[in-house]
């Protein structure tokens, strides 16, 4: 049994962290932080937890968060940078499910980010989280950077066509779709339901953070350089994550489903559809499981590739868990057998 705690409580990853670790048999939380509900119970914010949780909100600095095998920062960017070594040097495990240290290049996160990062020696140290490609590494980091969201959905669904290098890395136009809790919970006009509902539109199409996070994995990938088009759009759903990805295949006629088998016929969380089935949010919904499937366009080279996660869990909080199991040698899927809700 491990102790754990979260720092950052009051936001859907933090919340979700805490539903999910509660059926984790290998882990007991016993701190969770917020500046603004310092002193409350949690389970008078979120009543979800009566009768599951008596956690009281502490502040960040709180003890009982240095007594813990593993923090988990839910917090926004610029939080984890400040407050990660303390854990560390106290030989306490991190996974940051923040930005903080998910782009390696400290100059180009600043750019993205408009602010400083303080922390470039920890950041040279950081493990990219993403357990189907980078688990070895994972097991014996002291500090995981948990993927974004989008970059989990379009990763999982490219990494075996660029590996393979089946595909034109010139032009890879990644088409994304979320649900409206990716904004965070936070005051956002953009989020209310009146702005939000029967409506669809695109946004950051300038340029999105999660963009470098994407581009530096795929080039890492393909030891070469690709030209990526990412456009996010939000949709009027609370959970998920789909993504449309165009590419053009070097050879047309390509069989490509032993190239994804061969990655993903023994991952726990990953499911590769069957020919003619195309992934669907609601499948996946509240699990940490990510289902991918693909469509030739006849008489062409154009392959679209279709990848569907829950933006909460796969594409944060689950996979944190993911990564934690992995890091301290239990079962990859313990706390995560979760099957998708329907409806």
């Amino acid at each position: 049994m491990i102790k754990a705690g979260i720092v950052g409580g009051t936001g859907y990853t933090g919340i979700e962290l805490l539903r999910l670790l509660h059926n984790h048999p290998e882990v007991e939380v016993v701190a969770i932080s917020s500046r603004s509900l310092n002193g409350k119970r949690a389970d008078s914010v979120f009543p979800s937890l009566v009768g599951h949780s008596d956690l009281v909100f502490s502040l960040p600095d709180d003890n009982d968060l240095y007594k813990c095998d593993v923090v988990f920062f839910a917090t926004p960017h610029g939080v984890a940078m400040e407050s990660a070594r303390g854990f560390i040097n106290k030989g306490i495990r991190v996974i940051d499910l923040g930005a903080d240290f998910r782009i390696s290049d400290s100059k180009e996160w600043s750019k993205w980010y408009a602010m400083e990062h303080t922390e470039a020696q920890l950041l040279s140290t950081a493990v990219y989280g993403l357990p189907e490609h980078n688990r070895e590494a994972v097991k014996n980091a002291q500090l995981v950077a948990n993927p974004g969201c989008y970059p989990t959905a379009v990763q999982l669904a490219l990494k075996p066509l660029i590996a393979n290098k089946l595909v034109d890395l010139s032009n890879i136009i990644a088409d994304c779709k979320s649900g409206v809790s990716g904004a965070g919970r936070g005051a956002n006009q953009a989020a209310l339901l009146c702005e939000a509902g029967e409506s669809f539109k695109a946004y950051a199409v300038s340029g999105h953070r999660h963009y470098p996070e994407i581009k530096q994995e795929l080039e890492a990938t393909a030891g070469a350089k690709v030209g990526l088009t990412f456009i996010p759009h939000l949709v009027p759903m609370i959970r998920g994550i789909f993504a449309t990805i165009y590419v053009d295949l070097i050879d047309q006629n390509t069989n490509i489903r032993p190239y994804y088998e061969k990655v993903y016929s023994s991952e726990r969380f990953v499911k590769i559809l069957s020919d003619g089935e195309y992934p669907e949010t609601r499948s996946v919904k509240s699990s940490n499981y990510c289902q991918i499937s693909w469509q030739k366009i006849p008489n062409s080279n154009k392959l679209v590739v279709m990848s569907a996660i829950d933006n909460l869990v796969k594409g944060a909080s689950g996979q944190a868990i993911q990564n934690m199991n992995i890091m301290f040698g239990f079962d990859e899927a313990l706390g995560l057998n979760q099957i998708g809700m329907l409806p």
